[in-house]
Parts: structure tokens; C-alpha cells; sequence
């Protein structure tokens, strides 16, 4: 039989976690270097692998190399893109999102912060980011989420990323957590949810630099909180850019003990 814990152990374990947690923050800078202009950077056309212009409702996976980037921008109006990954050397390894939150200490997953899979190796830094303004917590669409709009037949992330295992071979138990660009999702004081637009800017982008070679996955479709009553994400496109140098001064390779520890736990696996 369950037996409710008692005041002085939750209080006992909530003074645990708010030691390992200032112990976790006192590593990281005071600040990151904050987003990105809104302006994109340039890329040279002679680094760029592929360009895919990823219709709204649809999905599309790609292989990515080590230290490449694949920047996904919101050129053709606002839409969420939910991203999944696996390891190509083992697809057993994962994008891992719970851990990711968890191992760095925040929900806000922006510029200067880490992606780590289900074995505690990196799979992404976040380079460059304009807004943001990203969702780790609540997921991707389905069926049940779309039945809001009118119309039948309307896709939905869960079955996308479905058709999209299927087809490299893997099932939907090997479907990790999706994390959804351009989906302002925030935590209210009661512990709700909540989509706050303020955080867009419009033309919004983010660069995924690419930290072991991998299988991605992009579904194009509307967030489960997103307002608006119509179905009508909007084209984004993805560009994947040829390596480049990294400096051992890099801010995601250095600006936590966990992504230190998570680029270790990489190098090794490389040995």
C-alpha cells in the first residue's frame, strides 16, 4: 500500500534538488550572448549541401554529418516545425529532451545551449537563434489536437514522424519526444501551459549545428496550443551547410559542466 509522504520529506527533498540546482547554475555564465540579429547571417552558396522547403502538413528527414548545421527559417510566414533525431552509427541513441531539460537546468533552449540524446552525448548546439521562443514540454500534434480545425484528413506530427520511422526502418516506439521550433510555450504560476506570441518576431530562424552523425526529422504542422482557429502552417525552409571549424573556445561546448561533460562522453565514443 502507497503511503503520502510526509511535510518533512517533501520539504527534505526539495532542499536536495535546489542544492544539486545551484551547484548545476553556478558552472554556467551569468547570461548568454542572448539571441540572434533578426536579420539571417549570410551562407556562402558554395557550403550549402541542400536547401528543402518543407510544404505545411508535411515532413521530411535527412541525413546530417558531424559539425554541419541545418538552418530552419520561417522565410514564407509563421509555422512550428517539430524536430526529431537518432544516431545514424545506432538509432537505439535518441534525441533524449527530458535529459536535455534536466541535465542543463532550463526549459529555455536557445542560443548557446545543448541537445543530448538518450545516452548523454550532444546531438545539437543551438549557434544562432532569434527568438527563442521554442516548446520541450508539451510536444507535437495528433489526431485528437487537430480535431479543432475543419476540414478532414488534415496531417498531424504523430503520424507524420510515424510514416517517417516507417521509412527508415524503425517503428513508433522509436519515436522520441519532439521538440518544436517556433512554438511559444511558457509555464504560467499555476503550472499551465500557455502560447505567448510576443516571443515571435516573424521571420524568425535557428541554426542546429550538428554534433555526431545523424537521422533528423521535420513535421510541419500546427502546435497543439497554437490560437489560431485555422489550419494553415506555412512553408519552412531547411538548409543544410557543409562543416565548418570550431573553436575550443565555443560557447555550447563550454558553457555548462553538463555540455562539457556531454562533448567528453562524444569524444570518447569517437575513440
Amino acid at each position: 500500500m502507497h503511503q503520502r509522504r510526509s511535510p518533512e520529506d517533501i520539504n527534505a527533498n526539495r532542499a536536495r534538488y535546489e542544492e544539486h540546482q545551484k551547484k548545476g547554475l553556478e558552472f554556467a555564465p551569468k547570461s548568454l550572448s542572448g539571441f540572434s540579429p533578426l536579420v539571417e547571417p549570410a551562407i556562402d552558396e558554395a557550403h550549402v549541401i541542400h536547401r528543402e522547403v518543407v510544404p505545411g502538413g508535411w515532413y521530411w528527414s535527412t541525413k546530417v554529418r558531424r559539425e554541419e548545421t541545418l538552418r530552419v527559417s520561417l522565410q514564407q510566414g509563421f509555422s512550428s516545425v517539430a524536430l526529431i533525431a537518432w544516431s545514424s552509427a545506432d538509432t537505439s541513441e535518441r534525441m533524449n529532451l527530458p535529459d536535455t531539460v534536466k541535465m542543463q537546468w532550463t526549459t529555455g533552449l536557445s542560443k548557446g545551449r545543448v541537445i543530448f540524446s538518450d545516452m548523454g552525448r550532444v546531438m545539437f548546439s543551438i549557434t544562432e537563434d532569434s527568438c527563442g521562443a521554442h516548446d520541450c514540454l508539451v510536444g507535437g500534434s495528433n489526431e485528437k489536437t487537430n480535431a479543432r480545425y475543419e476540414g478532414s484528413e488534415l496531417r498531424d506530427t504523430r503520424d507524420n514522424f510515424i510514416k517517417l520511422a516507417m521509412k527508415i526502418g524503425l517503428n513508433r516506439r522509436d519515436i522520441p519526444a519532439a521538440f518544436t521550433l517556433f512554438a511559444p510555450v511558457r509555464v504560467d504560476s499555476d503550472g499551465g501551459f500557455f502560447w505567448n506570441p510576443a516571443l515571435l518576431n516573424g521571420a524568425d530562424y535557428i541554426h542546429l549545428r550538428a554534433e555526431m552523425d545523424m537521422i533528423v526529422g521535420f513535421s510541419n504542422c500546427p502546435h497543439p496550443l497554437d490560437p489560431n482557429p485555422a489550419y494553415a502552417p506555412n512553408p519552412v525552409t531547411i538548409t543544410r551547410v557543409a562543416a565548418q571549424p570550431v573553436g575550443l573556445d565555443d560557447l555550447c561546448r563550454t558553457a555548462t559542466a553538463e555540455a562539457v561533460r556531454g562533448f567528453e562522453n562524444n569524444a570518447f565514443a569517437q575513440l
